[in-house]
């Protein structure tokens, strides 16, 4: 071979056989890492953590309970009934509310809660009995949404949807409630819906805070 002969080039079948191992091994890491994301985040999903509240925001918490009087010294005074001056406004923020499961530590672990505009969503664990099909011992996460509002001088209350392991489910398997307006539905015919809508004097889902005010 003289000076100036060509070098020669590389096999082809030598590349074409690191190419594939490459994109092999890309494939099985990245197979290997969704398997493990998937089966963290929907198989065997990790419990929420549980919101706490600072002192300052405790004590404003603590006064609309007793505002609303839960009892928790297990005592009780007798007490001439009257309305006269009774609040008839509900108001919590999403932190008091996760704050208030959290006195359940096992259910604080297991749902949350989220204020958006004129939307309630929620996130909660279940754990499966061991006999149930498939799911058996594992525990799924659901995920649902709900609008509240007031309009047109009534309560809006529409279902957005609902999932399980992350998978949205059909309309007909929600037996057709999905964006309806349950209150316009079935608020004029006697039952739940009705006595809801005519109790509620306003409802208000904003960015963190749930408000309600029931008519006297």
């Amino acid at each position: 071979m003289t000076a100036d002969s060509p070098q020669a080039a590389p096999s082809k079948g030598r590349f074409d056989w690191l190419h594939v191992s490459l994109i092999t091994l890309l494939v099985i890491i990245v197979s290997v890492l969704l398997t493990i994301w998937v089966i963290k985040t929907y198989i065997f999903p990790t419990e929420f953590e549980p919101v706490t509240l600072s002192s300052s925001e405790q004590q404003v918490l603590d006064k609309k309970i007793e505002a609303l009087e839960f009892d928790t010294t297990g005592r009780l005074n007798p007490e001439k009934y009257s309305e006269q001056g009774a609040e008839r406004k509900v108001a919590f923020s999403e932190k008091e509310l996760n704050a208030l499961l959290a006195s359940n530590t096992d259910l604080a672990r297991k749902f949350a809660v989220d204020l958006s505009e004129n939307l309630v969503s929620a996130k909660l664990l279940v754990p499966m009995d061991e006999d149930f099909p498939v799911f058996g011992g594992k525990t799924l996460k659901f995920r649902a949404g709900v609008e509240f509002a007031y309009r047109d001088a009534r309560p809006v209350v529409v279902l957005k949807g609902l999932s399980i392991m992350g998978v949205p489910m059909p309309n007909a398997w929600l037996g057709g409630l999905k964006n309806i307006d349950l209150v316009q539905e079935f608020g004029n015919e006697a039952g739940f819906w009705k006595a809801f809508s005519d109790g509620v004097e306003h409802i208000s889902v904003q960015e963190g805070e749930l408000l309600v005010e029931l008519k006297e």
